[in-house]
């Protein structure tokens, strides 16, 4: 049963996925890395991914279109982030959410299957191997998610970008990924046993992990937004 089921939510999840990234090509988003963040959350919120993007992301075909060729790399970096001001703040903080949950979750997808192939593991436990890949991959992919937009709409150098990137970022990406670990740890120890990425359990069971991991670094990018680290989406 578990097996019918996680397969019913990861074909909900990839279709949702695929339904935002057709129209993401016909409505892009004014900050390019949205074009795959938007995606990537319909793997983790199957169908409710979609109304999410149509509420709060969704762009209108010509002015998306216009948004990219007026507002290039050459325009302010706060811009970026305001494009959607007139949002309510819960909205903001959901979608800038969003953006740190596409850099976890593409890490951890690259991450797995790598730890499962290796067989890595760390101080002898193999899901401590994979919590710590899993980790480096969404730290590396979070903050690149954050430097592409810094570096192409703002003056920042490298250094500075980086710098911001990793600011903007760090909070938020711990905040995901614990909420990951803590329902993982349940899962192996209630019924999945193992930490199998070549299982369909054991995607469903991080389409959950990921869902949590967005509940828990809600409240971080609430507080990033409130103290001016990071600007609400």
């Amino acid at each position: 049963m578990l097996t019918l089921v996680s397969w019913l939510f990861i074909a909900l999840g990839v279709a949702t996925a695929l339904a935002i990234a057709l129209d993401v090509a016909k409505r892009p988003q004014p900050m390019a890395i949205m074009n795959v963040t938007w995606p990537i959350t319909g793997l983790y919120m199957p169908v409710f991914g979609w109304w999410a993007y149509a509420r709060m992301g969704r762009a209108a075909p010509e002015a998306g279109h216009e948004s990219q060729h007026n507002h290039g790399e050459g325009h302010e970096h706060g811009h970026a982030y305001h494009h959607h001001d007139d949002k309510p703040k819960w909205q903001g903080v959901f979608v800038s959410a969003t953006h740190c949950g596409g850099g976890c979750t593409a890490g951890d997808v690259v991450t797995a299957p790598l730890a499962t192939l290796t067989g890595f593991a760390l101080l002898g436990s193999a899901v401590l191997g994979h919590f710590v890949l899993a980790f480096i991959g969404a730290y590396l992919f979070g903050i690149l998610f954050q430097y592409l937009p810094i570096r192409g709409m703002s003056d920042s150098g490298p250094r500075k970008a980086l710098i911001d990137a990793i600011k903007a970022d760090t909070f938020s990406l711990i905040a995901f990924q614990a909420g990951m670990y803590v329902w993982m740890l349940i899962a192996i120890h209630g019924w999945m046993g193992e930490m199998n990425a070549f299982s369909v359990t054991f995607w469903f069971m991080m389409q959950i992990a990921m869902l949590i991991g967005f509940a828990t670094s809600y409240p971080a990018n609430w507080i990033l937004i409130d103290r001016g680290i990071k600007h609400a989406m």
